[in-house]
């Protein structure tokens, strides 16, 4: 089971994962008092689909006036939106993400898949973020790490740093993405996930991590578990 970015950040957050302020709306009347309760004076509107892509289709947009969030939600509510992850027909989008805006200095990859040869839970790290992974992978091999964690170890602070030397941060980010890693491996496994992708993981201008993104799929075999996942909503600013 697919969940969509709003929900995978709630999720995040859950876990004292860094993400942005942000509101979820399914009708365009609601933007003006979206905008007005995460504050600021920009915003970033996102389609909401189960399809990566969105930017380059226009399903992702960076706003300075709530009037904008409403024309952006009139544009693609109810419609369907084209990426080079969908078919020629597209997804419907029924929800709209408004998110505080992040200042980005560096766009990171990093994400975690089951590797049924291994029996281990992987995490994919590079830092070439925002891009394509596939094609990372066939034309700089060298800017991606696969490392696998043994569940049985419980401190898996050595596998965060080898991760972090590949996404070549800094000491002080070094620090924040070993407990990164910790809550990322604690939601993987507690949430029954079968993939979590951060695409990008950002620096923001402060030097500090930021999950921009958010994809999680939920193992279809875990869904008799008493969990509901279909009506998460992101916590705003008090």
């Amino acid at each position: 089971m697919n969940l969509h970015e709003y929900q995978g950040k709630l999720l995040f957050a859950e876990y004292n994962l860094p993400v942005s302020r942000g509101k979820v709306i399914f009708d365009a009347k609601d933007a003006i008092d979206a905008c007005d309760e995460i504050g600021g004076d920009k915003w970033v509107v996102k389609a909401q689909v189960h399809a990566g892509g969105r930017g380059k289709s226009g399903g992702v947009q960076l706003i300075d006036n709530p009037e904008q969030a409403i024309e952006f939600a009139q544009k693609w509510l109810g419609n369907r939106l084209i990426t080079y992850q969908t078919d020629a027909f597209g997804q419907i989008v029924n929800s709209i993400l408004i998110e505080e805006c992040t200042d980005i200095s560096q766009e990171l990859y990093l994400s975690a898949v089951i590797d049924r040869d291994t029996q281990k839970i992987v995490f994919i790290g590079s830092s070439e973020g925002g891009v394509n992974i596939e094609e990372v992978a066939k034309n700089s091999p060298e800017k991606i790490i696969y490392q696998g964690i043994d569940l049985d170890n419980l401190n898996n602070q050595e596998d965060a740093i080898s991760i972090a030397k590949v996404l070549r941060l800094d000491d002080v980010q070094t620090k924040q993405f070993i407990p990164m890693i910790e809550n990322l491996l604690r939601l993987f496994v507690e949430k029954d996930l079968c993939l979590l992708e951060i695409n990008p993981l950002v620096i923001n201008k402060n030097g500090d991590l930021h999950c921009l993104d958010a994809k999680i799929n939920i193992d279809s075999n875990a869904l008799y578990r008493p969990v509901s996942y279909t009506h998460l909503t992101l916590p705003t600013k008090a």
